[in-house]
């Protein structure tokens, strides 16, 4: 789609707001946690993320856990995730494929080698205080294109030295079957494939998690409503 502009820490918030006000209507329990991820990319709006982390998790405001609250980044930049290093979350970051071609397949806008990224999170870990250093690393699976044993291998291999170079480090993968948005060549993987995925990195002693798809019965999961929306736009 495309950057069209960078929300303000109004914005952000106001999305919490009347999630909030949903959740007291509706008789649903009340938020637990808060990603900011999906559409855009913290790190290209840092000053006003961390404005709005900074609102989330005060004592006095929305009185959020620092814990409870995660920002997920591509990670444009090793830099990008020196951006939150005294930010009150969790920090997330979207690998995708630890295979530098593969990952510049995936994400086109890579300029960077994943173990330069990967220094970069390192870096910035040491340097937060303990209690934040539980870290996710997020990969979208895509059948056929990065869900083999050898993409799992290679992700364990990379992981590997992120858990051996931050003392106290807790690390978690989350892995996520793509949803269908109806591309040519991008499919969800079966489930089978989805569990052999999980079952390397388990036996290598990286504990994963497969995340729960909602909506897709009604294309509202992740990524299916923007490129819907932009396919009724052309």
């Amino acid at each position: 789609m495309g950057r069209q502009r960078n929300l303000t820490s109004t914005e952000i918030l106001a999305q919490f707001f009347f999630a909030l006000k949903i959740c007291r209507i509706g008789s649903i329990p009340d938020l637990a946690n808060v990603v900011f991820m999906g559409m855009g990319e913290p790190a290209d709006n840092a000053e006003e993320v961390n404005m709005a982390l900074d609102i989330l998790t005060h004592v006095d405001l929305f009185h959020m856990g620092q814990t409870k609250v995660t920002v997920s980044t591509v990670a444009p930049t090793p830099e990008a995730f020196s951006y939150f290093q005294d930010s009150p979350c969790v920090l997330a970051w979207s690998v995708h494929a630890a295979n530098d071609d593969l990952r510049r397949k995936l994400v086109p806008t890579t300029k960077y080698t994943m173990a330069e990224l990967r220094q970069g999170l390192i870096d910035t870990l040491l340097k937060r205080p303990k209690r934040l250093r539980a870290t996710m690393l997020e990969v979208a699976l895509i059948d056929g294109v990065n869900d083999s044993d050898e993409a799992a291998e290679e992700l364990v291999d990379f992981i590997r030295v992120i858990m051996e170079s931050v003392p106290g480090i807790k690390l978690v993968c989350n892995i996520i079957p793509f949803n269908d948005i109806g591309h040519a060549t991008f499919r969800k993987p079966s489930m089978e494939k989805v569990q052999r995925f999980q079952r390397i990195l388990w036996d290598h002693n990286v504990y994963s998690h497969i995340r729960t798809t909602r909506g897709d019965d009604e294309s509202a999961a992740c990524g299916q409503l923007a490129t819907k929306r932009l396919k009724s736009l052309q």
